[in-house]
């Protein structure tokens, strides 16, 4: 029992410094990825309830196909076709070395695009959820359309929206251990080289998951909290 908790200790012959760093490029990759999930999830949603036809077809499109294919298809597009791009624009200046997103960028990319997709539908469904007569009281009291919009339709939006919005930022937790598809120095990918490098893969990947429950357990933990603060003097049934 003690030899396989040194293992994961900060002294000679432990991997808790590694570990400790693939965690941080999981949980830097992760928050990136929401950023971008978030701000397409913002504009999609926005297409769908207020946007032109045109606008509504791209946001329908994109929300059927990206919900629909694997992160991993999406990361290997991504860092393959950039570099097809990448090179063929490097030709046309006479270099012909090899050239492609960097490995995180691409799988940052690709897991927030994917989720994206998903935050699509959720802002829509938070959005539908607030009840018309909130947003024409806010009228009748002569708020302009960004006063309501920042005081009125945005935090009842969000407050309908925490749920899944922590439901995206789990997936993409789980979503970045496929950055390690593109070299990419993160959890998994540090647990691999560990296990490979002491044959003991059962302790290592039982650690790893360790890991990903602490941080999904203290996400659950810190939304509750958000829902609560969001929630102030709403009456419960």
């Amino acid at each position: 029992m003690t030899d396989s908790l040194s293992l994961f200790g900060f002294g000679p012959g432990g991997w808790g410094s590694i570990l400790l760093a693939g965690t941080a490029t999981t949980l830097a990759a992760a928050l990136c990825g929401l950023v971008l999930a978030a701000l397409l999830g913002a504009l999609g949603a926005n297409a769908k309830l207020m946007g032109g036809r045109s606008a509504r077809v791209v946001a329908e499109a994109y929300t059927t196909v990206l919900r629909g294919v694997p992160e991993l298809l999406v990361i290997f597009l991504l860092y393959f076709g950039s570099s097809s791009v990448l090179s063929g624009v490097a030709g046309l200046f006479n270099y012909d070395g090899f050239l492609a997103l960097p490995g995180f960028a691409a799988g940052v990319l690709a897991i927030g695009v994917v989720e994206g997709a998903q935050m699509v539908e959720v802002f829509r469904g938070a959005f539908l959820a607030v009840k018309p007569g909130e947003i024409e009281a806010a009228k009748a009291c002569g708020m302009g359309r960004m006063l309501r919009f920042r005081r009125i339709v945005a935090p009842l939006t969000m407050r309908h929206a925490l749920p899944g919005f922590g439901n995206v930022w789990i997936g993409l937790l789980k979503g970045s251990s496929l950055l390690s598809a593109t070299g990419v120095a993160e959890l998994m990918r540090q647990t691999e080289v560990a296990a490979g490098s002491t044959r003991l893969p059962f302790n290592f990947y039982l650690g790893a998951a360790a890991i990903y429950i602490t941080i999904t357990v203290t996400s659950g933990l810190f939304f509750q909290a958000a829902e609560r603060r969001f929630s102030r003097g709403v009456v419960r049934a």
